[in-house]
């Protein structure tokens, strides 16, 4: 799955010399306020360089923001994220995290399977409700001419 935001060049001019990135170039990538990055900075799900009143990301602080914006998107909650990132450990293999998202995954995709086949039928009448109302106007439309 490609979890590069749709425009995004990781060699672009918002990348620093360093390996670092700005805090507004980081938002203008993801398409987040500043205040979201301080946000999930407060929560511990990002850890910037701070050099001063600046905010510097990491290839590492770009990864984890791709994860939480692909677990935002899919429905999972910020704590899930931060429980599934910080399970994070590359000498065990990561066994223990991807079973955990595997688990968390399969559940959330009942919940936005339910989700999808209420709104279908939502949908479903609401367009009937319609052609029923479109029916009642054309017919007075036509009386009232």
């Amino acid at each position: 799955m490609n979890m590069r935001p749709a425009g995004e060049s990781m060699a672009n001019a918002s990348e620093l010399s360093d390996g670092y990135i700005r805090i507004g170039d980081m938002a203008k990538q993801f398409d987040v306020t500043l205040r979201t990055l301080r946000f999930y900075e407060d929560k511990g799900l990002l850890n910037p360089k701070r050099e001063g009143n600046t905010r510097l990301y990491t290839q590492r602080d770009v990864t984890r923001l791709k994860l939480i914006m692909l677990g935002r998107k899919v429905g999972f909650s910020l704590r899930e994220v931060k429980q599934i990132m910080d399970m994070y450990d590359p000498d065990s293999g990561n066994v223990k995290q991807l079973r955990t998202l595997l688990d968390k995954s399969e559940r959330q995709l009942g919940r936005l399977e339910k989700q999808r086949l209420a709104i279908e039928d939502a949908i479903g009448d609401l367009k009937s409700a319609m052609n029923t109302w479109r029916s009642a106007l054309a017919a007075r439309q036509g009386a009232a001419a």
